[in-house]
């Protein structure tokens, strides 16, 4: 139940800066990551819905191989999103507002509890739903290193501005790459405490389609069992 979920995104958020006390911000290339996030945030601002195609790679820590899945996920404001694996097995996750429920069809089993409660439901599901109010939630800050993002677009590290919560625990940094014409998320890569990171990559963008709720309602299969989702508490 969740297994792919839970070994692979566990939380969404950060707890520790990113920048070391003694390491000052580059003011021109926070100003440049800030501007970015203001397009990105922009952009969110007028997509209505949003559908596309996702590829998660989890390299986790001790094992040489990483962890592969692709699948769809599908966005409708206010708060409803969709995220399906399709491949190498089946899995559905809806959101609406706080409310999740995951269908593992293997299991014959529904999951029911809430975003902010299941820390292992939260990446990048949180992310997804507040694109357009970034700032509201997290501090920017650039990303150390040359590295960017396509086309040169500068890579941007979020740290959470509230740390207090259980879910916060577990990641160290999120670090987000944009599409540089449209704004839009390209990459989100989570980097565990651990060492473990998983990085989401999006392609097949498909904006204000006009999804039906139809799409985000889900209904319980009278052969499946609805357990209640267990909190997930940090170290």
């Amino acid at each position: 139940m969740m297994h792919r979920w839970v070994a692979t995104t566990l939380s969404v958020m950060l707890v520790v800066p990113v920048w070391a006390a003694d390491e000052p911000v580059n003011p021109k290339a926070l100003q440049e990551v800030r501007d970015v996030v203001k397009q990105l945030q922009a952009r969110y601002e007028k997509t209505k819905d949003l559908q596309a195609d996702f590829a998660q790679k989890t390299k986790i820590e001790g094992f040489e191989r990483p962890v592969t899945s692709t699948g769809k996920v599908y966005i409708k404001k206010p708060g409803h999103l969709r995220w399906d694996y399709l491949d190498p097995a089946t899995e559905q996750i809806y959101v609406n507002q706080d409310d999740v429920k995951v269908y593992v069809p293997e299991h014959k089993q529904v999951l029911v509890g809430k975003l902010t409660q299941m820390a292992a439901s939260k990446a990048p599901l949180e992310l997804l739903q507040g694109a357009a109010k970034l700032d509201e939630s997290f501090e920017i800050e650039p990303t150390m290193g040359k590295d960017r993002g396509a086309g040169g677009t500068p890579l941007i590290t979020l740290v959470p501005k509230a740390k207090e919560h259980e879910s916060t625990q577990n990641l160290q940094k999120i670090v987000v790459e944009v599409f540089p014409k449209t704004y839009f998320i390209r990459t989100v890569s989570l980097h565990e405490v651990s060492g473990n990171v998983a990085v989401f990559e999006f392609s097949n963008l498909k904006p204000n389609l006009g999804l039906g709720n139809e799409v985000f309602d889900f209904k319980t299969p009278s052969d499946a069992e609805v357990v209640k989702a267990p909190v997930l508490n940090g170290p």
